[in-house]
């Protein structure tokens, strides 16, 4: 047995020694699945709101005065805060800082898409002329006045209105509404510019704004309301804004190549120029009612971007306690809204130099966040845009 076992071991020592090792491949792993990363979604439709002289206050007077609604400021997601001073001055005016927006310069004041040397800029309306994207303007002073001008005009005055009107009877722009038709009927080489207009494709309304009338795309529409400017609030403007507003996004979204549309609260500037606090919590409420055109348009949509701002703060406007019945000391339980001492008794309040909020909804919204030069609006829409 001895001799078996010894050779039954010597077996095994001898197998182990003559037998080839298996080496195992270990499997190389296969590289993780990544899933495809979306791009972020680019808006095919931009709306801008600009609230014309619209300060912190003045929104904040949307949530203190008036119905117990919810204000449609709520709804927007992202808050930034821009600089208004324009090249020549620490205080803009509105055809400085509409130019800002339409055209991306700073500039001086009382410029219509001029730069400071005053030659024409490109603005945001001819940048995008021919590129298949409609573009509207709607403003409650005149069509020719500041704001509205910058989008689709150059001169070296905002003064000019006649000359200023004369250029949107060849503009691109496909849709306006607003006030002024004095400049196109009433002028002083006694020219009547609506056949211009006409022979440019628009359909010209001086009635009203009619939301039962289905805008065809394949013409141009302009609805010139009143003498001057539109009449305030306070004189019985009714839903001008919210309603032009309104027929602008039906007409303008039937191009499938998207849309730019501008719309001014223009006359929160003038509320706040004649230092009334009641005039311009009511222009407060009239834009934030158009907010929520634009807002329940982009929500539904969803390839749209809203952002909302101001040119410029008009008076100083502030949210205060009142006086108690003494009158010698506050009552913190009541908010009452005033403007800088003395604006009163001067001819009216002047702009002022507070930086102004700017608020975006929809995609691409967060480029507008932080604080920047109200110049930067004009280069974050044409980003945001891919424009």
């Amino acid at each position: 047995m001895k001799y078996f076992g010894c050779l039954v071991f010597l077996f095994i020592i001898f197998s182990c020694g003559s037998t080839k090792v298996m080496q195992v491949q270990t499997p190389v792993p296969a590289p993780p699945v990544v899933a495809d990363i979306e791009k972020p979604l680019v808006p095919k439709n931009i709306i801008l709101l600009i609230g014309d002289g619209m300060g912190l206050s003045q929104v904040s007077s949307c949530y203190f005065f008036g119905n117990d609604a919810e204000p449609n400021f709520n709804r927007f997601p992202v808050i930034g805060l821009i600089n208004t001073t324009s090249a020549d001055a620490e205080i803009t005016d509105s055809a400085a800082g509409a130019t800002a927006f339409a055209a991306g310069i700073k500039t001086y004041n009382g410029a219509i898409s001029k730069n400071v040397a005053k030659k024409n800029v490109e603005t945001i309306v001819e940048h995008i002329e021919n590129k298949s994207i409609s573009t509207g303007l709607v403003a409650t002073s005149q069509i020719t006045h500041a704001t509205p001008a910058c989008f689709y005009a150059h001169n070296e005055s905002r003064n000019n209105q006649e000359d200023i009107a004369e250029q949107l009877t060849n503009s691109s722009i496909d849709f306006f509404a607003g006030g002024g038709i004095k400049y196109f009927t009433s002028r002083e080489d006694e020219k009547n510019l609506l056949p211009a207009l006409k022979q440019n494709g628009f359909v010209i309304d001086t009635g009203k704004v009619d939301l039962s009338k289905n805008l065809n795309l394949n013409k141009k529409y302009g609805c010139l309301l009143a003498d001057n400017g539109m009449p305030s609030k306070l004189d019985g403007r009714g839903d001008f804004l919210p309603n032009a507003t309104k027929q602008a996004l039906s007409y303008l979204s039937q191009q499938s190549g998207g849309f730019f549309l501008m719309v001014e609260g223009s006359q929160i500037d003038w509320e706040g120029h004649a230092a009334s606090i009641e005039g311009t919590v009511l222009e407060m409420q009239d834009f934030d009612k158009t907010l929520k055109v634009a807002l329940d348009f982009a929500e539904k949509d969803g390839n749209t971007l809203v952002v909302v701002t101001a040119d410029h703060e008009t008076g100083g406007f502030s949210l205060k306690p009142a006086l108690d019945e003494t009158g010698e000391r506050y009552d913190y339980t009541k908010v009452v809204g005033g403007f800088y001492e003395g604006a009163k008794e001067t001819p009216s309040a002047a702009h002022t130099a507070t930086l102004v909020p700017v608020f975006a909804y929809g995609p691409m919204a967060e480029k507008f966040g932080g604080i920047y030069e109200n110049t930067e609006i004009y280069n974050k829409i044409l980003e945001a845009a891919n424009w």
